[in-house]
């Protein structure tokens, strides 16, 4: 004779479900971060992608570009800072729909689990790791010569920034990958992400584009978190009063983004982490 396990019953207060989301949020953050153990080609691509994009850009390409100020190494940290927070989306993506592929999620679905557990507990191992591709470029940008010119609490703000924008595009990624069949479909899909990082201000100015284009490159978040990067480091090519309200304003565009995509993909995320069958 056998006896049945009865599952604990979730928590009927909002403060009590509230804590239950936050513990079952930590465990699950730790357990994609210790997924990364075995996958450690993931995570060295991760890492040494930026460094390459230092390298390329800053040396390859620098030379045969003109910018504001003559710098283009100042001119271009920033905007590989802001493009890695967005291609971030790429690895979220298909980590997510091998998950969901392999049966991993319909199990988590089965077990006394908070509801936003598995996606917060995903979007926060990705700023994590996203955190520690940001300190890399960092010192890449430090070793080939470009530094902030601005007080630390510019420098630490900046940081903020990049992170909140890297967490909120990050939960597109889990809703993406939710949404496609397999990690295979993911691969050939999530790269449509480098044209968007791509018609920016990111490596070139947008002056120099077609008027419709530069309509969009202004309005692109892309270019209102390069902008609002280049304002709060001080760099020389910092955004002026003129110009679409984005890049006048690029800070409070950049918040605005950010607030955006997580009014939109969190619950979306959520709900098709709920519902979904596979």
């Amino acid at each position: 004779m056998t006896t049945a396990i009865q599952a604990p019953a979730a928590p009927s207060t909002h403060a009590a479900r509230i804590r239950w989301a936050l513990a079952d949020g930590r465990t699950m953050v730790w357990r994609d971060l210790r997924h990364l153990k075995y996958q450690p080609g993931e995570l060295a691509g991760a890492l040494i992608f930026p460094a390459l994009l230092v390298l390329l850009f800053g040396y390859v390409f620098g030379s045969a570009i003109s910018v504001p100020g003559g710098n283009y190494r100042e001119y271009l940290m920033p905007g590989l800072f802001a493009m890695t927070a967005f291609t971030g989306v790429i690895a979220t993506t298909v980590i997510v729909a091998g998950d969901a592929a392999k049966g991993v999620m319909d199990r988590f679905r089965s077990m006394p689990m908070a509801r936003l557990a598995v996606p917060f507990g995903q979007t926060g191992a990705d700023a994590l790791t996203g955190t520690l591709a940001l300190a890399i470029m960092v010192g890449c940008g430090l070793a080939v010569g470009w530094r902030p010119h601005a007080s630390a609490g510019d420098v630490m703000a900046a940081a903020g920034l990049l992170i909140l924008l890297r967490y909120a595009v990050s939960w597109a990624g889990v809703f993406i990958g939710l949404r496609v069949p397999n990690e295979e479909t993911a691969d050939q899909i999530v790269p449509l992400i480098f044209p968007i990082t791509m018609i920016s201000n990111t490596f070139v100015p947008t002056s120099g584009m077609p008027a419709w284009l530069r309509a969009i490159s202004d309005w692109n978040p892309v270019s209102a978190l390069v902008a609002a990067l280049r304002d709060l480091l001080g760099s020389s090519a910092a955004p002026g009063a003129a110009g679409a309200w984005p890049l006048a304003h690029p800070v409070m565009a950049s918040l605005m983004w950010a607030a955006l995509l997580l009014a939109l993909f969190v619950p979306l995320s959520v709900r098709r982490y709920t519902t979904a069958k596979r």
